[in-house]
Formats: structure tokens, sequence, C-alpha cells
């Protein structure tokens, strides 16, 4: 499938008339062909995002409004086309292509009701006779850099808020996923936003990095947000830092799902099989560690290790629930971690084989430090099984890890679960709930190298604007000189 770009309003190749080719992780066939942009791409981008700023910072939130929920509906409406490219492009299913996109028009319609909520206050001044305001305004040009794994919600959610708050934007693409992000753009486009208020451009795997320094860099981006991996995150934080721009980084997990000895173990085997195995685990917010109290460890792993057994891997063309990896490289790396970890003591409790890029729902039990399982993100179908033997040893292992974004801790006890929350490094805990959950209106975000600042809801708002003081004077007022 061929696909063009979006700058200025008019979809169109790079200027170079480069294209770069995105294969099909599971079949290795041509998924689709964009464009490959260069510098000169990122600059008419920019261009295109500085000279739409102007009037669209000045149209008032109820058009603001309106267009975004137009927006959404029109995204809605394309869910078959994103399932297409989801399945190509990614290899994740359909059924994952539809929650992508429902959430996404969720979150559409999120940044459409905060249109109206972008406030300010009058706060009190010693000057007698001085009015004296706190003002959020738009900052200008915003970047979003946004990864393939969710790649509409998270396409989404990199430029829904910051239009909402009267900013123009430029969506990098991700080089797995150009196609979808794209798509998002064109549904942008079709609801009647300006020409160059919201531009994608995509670029080749090897240009990445100049691309994105190219995007950092120049003088009318005023602000970035990334989500994506701490490695690449943390080399973005950086070139933001050098460039005194505010960055808002989503970034790895390590998610910890504690499983007290007085938890409801079917409930709790319930929401670790979906928060382990959704989109393959493939999700920041993935259950990687279930952290079990040693009294019922036999039983809450056996149960679950029946139930991902049972859960169908293969075609995501077919009536699967694990489909095929991003690429071959991470499924290889998943048969890695199985062998370090079999190899340094972990018994298979499930799963264990891949075929091709898919790779089966897999526990590793008795998992403990020293095995690469402990501590890298998996980001993918291997889960580790660690047994505690108290509450105490279960705070410490949740907290032994230097990722911090989402957790769960299931027990009968909610002011207990309460306590032991407040104790785990996250800037997500769910309480007798799976660690993957989202929801447009929620301050979504990690702490450590989960990254900082906040996605969703009304703290959206202060990642998109800036905070100015204005103050009307006497202008009859008395100085000492």
């Amino acid at each position: 499938m061929e696909i063009q770009q979006l700058i200025g309003g008019k979809f169109v190749a790079a200027i170079s008339g480069r294209t770069y080719d995105r294969l099909d992780p599971f079949t290795g066939k041509l998924a689709t062909r964009t464009p490959a942009s260069g510098l000169q791409d990122v600059a008419a981008a920019v261009e295109a995002a500085s000279a739409a700023f102007p009037a669209w910072s000045k149209t008032g939130p109820g058009q603001r409004r309106a267009l975004l929920l137009k927006a959404a509906d029109i995204l809605a409406s394309k869910t078959d086309e994103f399932a297409g490219l989801m399945i190509t492009e990614t290899g994740g299913t359909a059924p994952w292509a539809g929650f992508n996109v429902m959430l996404a028009a969720g979150i559409l319609r999120e940044a459409a009701s905060m249109t109206t909520q972008i406030q300010g206050e009058v706060i009190p001044s010693d000057k007698p006779g001085t009015l004296s305001m706190a003002l959020r305004t738009p900052v200008g040009v915003c970047l979003g850099i946004a990864p393939w794994n969710a790649p509409v919600i998270l396409g989404t959610r990199a430029i829904a808020m910051a239009l909402a708050c009267g900013n123009t934007v430029i969506l990098k693409a991700s080089e797995a996923c150009p196609g979808m992000h794209v798509l998002i753009g064109r549904a942008l486009v079709e609801a009647g936003l300006p020409d160059g208020v919201v531009n994608v451009i995509t670029n080749a795997p090897e240009d990445a990095a100049a691309i994105v320094k190219a995007l950092i860099e120049a003088p009318a981006v005023k602000r970035v947000n990334f989500t994506g991996s701490t490695k690449v995150g943390r080399i973005i934080g950086e070139l933001c830092g050098r460039n005194l721009k505010p960055a808002l980084l989503e970034l790895g997990g390590k998610a910890p799902f504690v499983v007290l000895e007085d938890a409801d173990i079917d409930a709790a085997v319930n929401g670790a099989i979906f928060g382990a195995f959704a989109n393959m685990g493939q999700i920041c917010m993935s259950t990687e560690r279930l952290v079990v109290h040693e009294s019922i460890a036999d039983e809450f792993a056996a149960k679950l290790s029946a139930r991902a057994s049972q859960l169908p891997a293969g075609d995501p063309r077919g009536h699967v629930v694990l489909g095929s990896l991003v690429s071959l490289e991470a499924a290889e790396k998943m048969e890695a971690l199985v062998a370090d970890g079999l190899d340094k003591g972990a018994s298979l409790a499930a799963g264990g084989k891949r075929h091709g890029s898919v790779f089966e729902a897999t526990l590793l039990d008795g998992v403990a430090p020293g095995m690469r399982i402990y501590d890298e993100e998996s980001f993918g179908p291997v889960k580790s099984i660690i047994r505690v033997k108290d509450e105490e040893e279960a705070i410490r292992i949740a907290n032994d890890t230097e990722y911090g974004l989402s957790s769960s801790v299931y027990s009968r006890d909610i002011r207990r679960a309460m306590a032991v929350a407040a104790r785990i490094e996250t800037g997500i805990c769910h309480i007798n709930g799976p660690t993957v959950h989202d929801e447009a209106q929620m301050p979504f975000g990690g702490v450590k190298a989960s990254g900082f600042g906040r996605f969703g809801g009304k703290a959206g708002i202060e990642a998109f604007t800036d905070l100015r003081w204005i103050t009307v004077e006497d202008p009859n007022q008395h100085y000492p000189f």
C-alpha cells in the first residue's frame, strides 16, 4: 500500500522522492510504502505548523471542540482500515485495532471537552488597584513522537490535547506503523482542521535520529512528547534539555502484579491473564512480574498456567489472542529470555515455544535476581512468577526495578491494599484490577525510568500550555523615584 505523509494540509511524497518499505512481520510481504523524509521535509512541516499557529491559537473553544468531536467520529468510522493496517504493519490483531480506535476516539472527545477547561485564576495583589491574573495560553508548535505498540491510541494521544489547547502539531510517525499514524492525520484533515494545524511525517529507520534532532532543535517547536523505550527516552530528554524545551516522556515499564495471601485467587488470575498477554505483552503497562505470596503461589501458578496454555497464538488474521510480535527479532528475544531463566533455575510453567514471529503465552516460575527476565522489560508474552514470603518482601520486589509506570495489588482487605499501593513506586496503581488500564481523562504517566509528566484530562492541559502572569494596573500609581 502506497501512503503519503501530511504536510501543510496536503498528502505529499518526500522532497527527495525516497521511500521506505514496512514489511508485514508475519508474512514478510510489503505492508506499506511511505515517504522517507529528510531535513527538507522537517523544515516544511515546521514551517507549515508555524504558519498555521496564529489563526488556530485564536480559534474559539467551541469551534475547536466541534472539529475534534467530528474527527473522533471520522476516526471511529475507519476502524476496518486501521485493523487492516494493524495486522500488516505490526502483526497485531483486529480486536486490538478495534480497541485502539475506540480509545483513540475517546481521547479526541476528552480533548474536545477540555477546550473550555483551560482556565486561569485571579491572584490577590499587594499593589493597590491591580488586577493580577494567571492565564494558560497556547505555546506554539508541539512535536509528538509515538510508538507502534498501541499505534492509534498513542498516536492520537501525542497530539489531541495539544490541539485542544490551541497549538499546532507535528506527529513523527513510527517506522513500524507509518500507515496507521498517517491515517490519524487523515481523519483530522477530513474533519476540517485548517491546513498546517496537523502534520504527520514519516521516515526510514536509519534517518530517525537526524529527523528527531532536527525537529527538537527547530526554534518554532516549543513542546515535545515522546512515548517509547527508556533508552530512546533518555536521548530525547537530553536533546530537549540541551535546547531548553519541556518534554513529556512516557517510557518503559516492568509492572509488578502483587498478589497478597488474602487475595481472591480466581479474580487475580483473571486480571493477570489480561494484563500479561493483551497485545502479546507489547504494552508499556503490561504485567511483567507476578509477585505472589508463597502460601497461595502454587494454586495461583497452576490456575494461571492453565489459562495461559489455552490462549490461541498464530496468524493475526485468524481467531487468535496472540498474533505476531512486531518483528522476528522480538520473538527471538523471547527465546533468549526463556533459555536464560531456565538455565539459571526457573521452571517453565506454560508456553515457551516460538513459531516464526509468533511466541506462545509463557510463564517462568521461580524467577529470581540474576535472571535477565527479572530485570529486563520483556515487552512480549514471557512473564515471571516471583514467590515472596510476606508483604514486606512483596513491596521490596515490586520496587526492585528502575521502572515505575503501572502496578496492581490484589487483596480482599482494601485498607491493606491501599497501604501497599502507597508504598509501590509507580505513577499508576490498580487495586484488584489489571496493570493494563487506560482512560482518556486520567492522569497517565510514570516515575523513575518510566519518565515524567502526565497525559490525560486536566493534567494534560498543563503539559501543552504556558502559565503566564498578566496584570492590569493603575496607570497613575506612585513610584519611589
